[in-house]
């Protein structure tokens, strides 16, 4: 019977402004017009969104935009994550053993953003596993080709992989373990145990996926972004996610609480399961 609980995380506008556009943004790139004249095409055209912008970026570098890796780590150890999200790891932790002490909360974020990016922030220490949209590099660092996309559904793939516990380096360059059977008594998270936090259309397949089995997904916002509000609350009108809370970490803020609350309910299921099957 697992005692582990998992906090999925998507990044971009969950735990940091836009990474991707503020890299563009750094580079030098008209960053509307990239999305709208750009990106926007391809997919009116049946493209993916992810590829798509992938595709776009790696056009940028081929025309000398400085589009290295070594940019992009510099700019991910530049990237501030939103008020609070540095100390939030640890504060749920310890919540979550103040109600069962034998309870483990790992970390996990499931990005369409860029790897080189999210694995350089100063947050990234604090991830048990960390999937994103990765680039293959020619013989001088430039992006090249698309290594790994992480999309839509795709998202839900690392899920079950953390479900299984098919994580870690460990399974590196083993694509095909997330298809191996594990019955439900031995899973290392069952999804009933599983909190996903995200922020955009990207995230939907996760939400349903976490709720439909009993997880809780956590939608955040921008409260400072009055233009997406709308689509934020269409999470809650069409019962996507089980709470709606602007994208701020400190202790205090409702987003915070509603972590706490989380895995506390957990905590507590966990241990009435074992005061039930010890009795």
């Amino acid at each position: 019977m697992s005692q582990t609980i998992a906090v999925v995380f998507d990044f971009d506008d969950t735990l940091a402004p836009d990474s991707t556009s503020s890299f563009l943004e750094s580079a030098g790139i008209d960053v509307p017009a990239f999305w709208r004249d750009e990106v926007q095409p391809l997919v009116a055209n049946g493209w993916d969104p992810i590829p798509a912008y992938l595709y776009r970026m790696i056009e940028l570098a081929k025309k000398g935009r400085p589009i290295t890796k070594a940019a992009l780590v510099t700019w991910a150890r530049k990237l501030k994550p939103f008020s609070g999200a540095t100390r939030v790891f640890d504060r749920v932790r310890r919540h979550a053993k103040s109600i069962h002490e034998n309870v483990r909360v790992e970390f996990y974020l499931v990005s369409s953003g860029i790897g080189d990016i999210v694995r350089n922030t100063r947050i990234a220490v604090h991830f048990d596993d960390i999937w994103t949209c990765d680039f293959h590099y020619d013989e001088n660092e430039v992006i090249a080709f698309p290594k790994n996309v992480v999309s839509f559904t795709d998202k839900t793939r690392y899920l079950f992989q953390i479900s299984k516990g098919v994580v870690g380096p460990g399974v590196r360059g083993k694509p095909f373990d997330v298809n191996k059977k594990v019955d439900a008594p031995k899973l290392h998270v069952p999804l009933d145990q599983m909190v996903f936090v995200g922020d955009g259309l990207t995230d939907v397949p996760c939400f349903s996926l976490v709720r439909k089995n009993g997880g809780i997904a956590i939608g955040v916002f921008d409260q400072h972004a009055k233009d997406k509000w709308g689509k934020a609350w269409g999470f809650i009108e069409d019962g996507r996610v089980s709470n709606l809370v602007p994208a701020d970490f400190r202790k205090d803020s409702a987003l915070s609480i509603s972590l706490m609350m989380a895995v506390e309910s957990m905590a507590r299921k966990i241990r009435l399961r074992e005061q039930t099957y010890q009795g």
